[in-house]
């Protein structure tokens, strides 16, 4: 299986922040989820993935080509959705069909109207008049028209109420059935994450925390609950990061296959990617 996007020790330094040693890797036809607290770099590292920044070390490859020597045959092969869309103009979308054709020689005028169809939007309403949500399920239409090989995409599902969401994560699966096919994808909405993504990569504070096939981390990691004093006889190495309360502690557990055969008394529950992000930050805190 061929690697649609390689980031290997990516660097970028701001003076107040620094994306610092980011590697990665997105196997063809994969999801890879890309997950953090806000300010944690993951909008720094697309940039970079797409040259809007230039990044001071490291080396990022889309299908084997440098993203900066070969920057127009590899904007060739995306379909990107930033956060702010990028649609906030006074066309309607029956003009921004026609704009785009002139631009992108692979442009699907046909399946963008599907995608306007499918998401009811309106071909003559004016852009700038769209909700949030409606210029989200714009910006996809878009970027799936353009027939990538691998779509960027920062935040697709921001704005979207539920239903259309898990509409939108049905496209995405179908998007990848293609082994030529990727996504990356960041998301503060992690249980979309967790629904869609075979790889997930947490950046905090400008570095990679943990980075892997998305079951094997779910499976690995786990969510300690118990008392106080229960919390005093554990080993603080085998864990993340923890919360005290009133009528109890939680803790993160880095391995909690492991960590039950040490404790087989104690309750450990299985943590999903949200539980992994807050403690990981509580940890880091302490």
């Amino acid at each position: 299986m061929n690697n649609a996007l390689e980031v290997s020790h990516l660097t970028k330094d701001y003076g107040s922040f620094k994306l610092d040693d980011v590697s990665f890797t997105v196997p063809g036809g994969t999801i890879m989820g890309l997950i953090g607290e806000n300010g944690a770099g993951k909008s720094t590292t697309i940039k970079c993935v797409l040259n809007m920044v230039h990044r001071d070390g490291g080396k990022i490859s889309v299908f084997g080509l440098d993203a900066v020597a070969d920057e127009q045959a590899v904007k060739s092969q995306l379909g990107v959705v930033l956060d702010d869309c990028g649609y906030y103009n006074p066309f309607t979308p029956a003009q921004l069909d026609r704009i785009q054709k002139g631009i992108y020689p692979q442009w699907d005028s046909g399946l963008f109207r599907q995608y306007l169809s499918k998401f009811s939007l309106s071909e003559k309403k004016v852009i700038k008049d769209f909700s949030k949500g409606m210029r989200m399920k714009l910006a996809l239409a878009a970027a799936f028209a353009v027939r990538p090989k691998l779509l960027i995409l920062d935040e697709a599902t921001s704005g979207l109420d539920p239903v259309v969401r898990d509409e939108i994560l049905d496209e995405f699966l179908e998007f990848i059935q293609d082994e030529d096919h990727s996504i990356l994808i960041s998301s503060h909405i992690t249980s979309d994450l967790e629904k869609v993504a075979d790889y997930v990569t947490y950046l905090h504070k400008g570095k990679v925390a943990l980075t892997g096939a998305k079951d094997e981390l779910l499976d690995t990691y786990g969510k300690l609950v118990c008392s106080r004093a229960d919390l005093e006889q554990v080993d603080p190495d085998l864990l993340g990061g923890c919360r005290i309360g009133q009528f109890g502690c939680e803790a993160l557990v880095k391995d909690r296959h492991g960590f039950r055969l040490r404790y087989p008394d104690l309750t450990v529950e299985p943590a999903n990617l949200e539980d992994i992000m807050i403690f990981t930050v509580k940890g880091d805190a302490q």
